[in-house]
């Protein structure tokens, strides 16, 4: 079985009724970002410019190595399984062209990582959206 599929199974057996998640990338509420199109969400999150279309710089947070919503958030977002993203910014990285998001080490790290951090931009799972968080980007149903 492929790791991305191996990776949704288990996000489906995890969220408790089979359906799938529903990734949504955020921003901190008072960033005054109102939305952002795919291609400007997959250029920030893939390292092609780090900057909101403000102009503000943007940091993109990932969520843990190995997590469910990981491996959809970049399935959805650029057809990608999570090797091919590691291979992508491994040749990036040493290349000097670009450097990963910030990898938290849990999604509460990103939620704090969101509201503490300048620019800061991630994506989460709906239910994990307060009042503190703007949604700026959702897939297409």
């Amino acid at each position: 079985m492929r790791p991305a599929t191996c990776a949704l199974l288990i996000l489906a057996l995890l969220t408790g009724s089979g359906a799938q998640a529903d990734p949504v990338v955020v921003v901190p509420a008072r960033l005054g970002v109102e939305k952002l199109s795919h291609e400007e969400v997959t250029n920030i999150f893939m390292g092609r410019f780090r900057a909101l279309p403000s102009g503000a710089p943007a940091l993109p947070i990932d969520q843990p190595p190995g997590s469910p919503l990981r491996t959809l958030f970049y399935q959805r977002l650029v057809n990608k399984d999570q090797a091919s993203i590691n291979a992508y910014w491994s040749r990036l990285h040493f290349s000097g062209k670009a450097t990963p998001p910030l990898q938290a080490s849990s999604e509460t790290q990103v939620i704090q990582q969101l509201l503490t951090r300048p620019g800061a931009i991630a994506y989460l799972e709906r239910s994990q959206v307060d009042a503190r968080l703007r949604i700026v980007f959702e897939f297409p149903p």
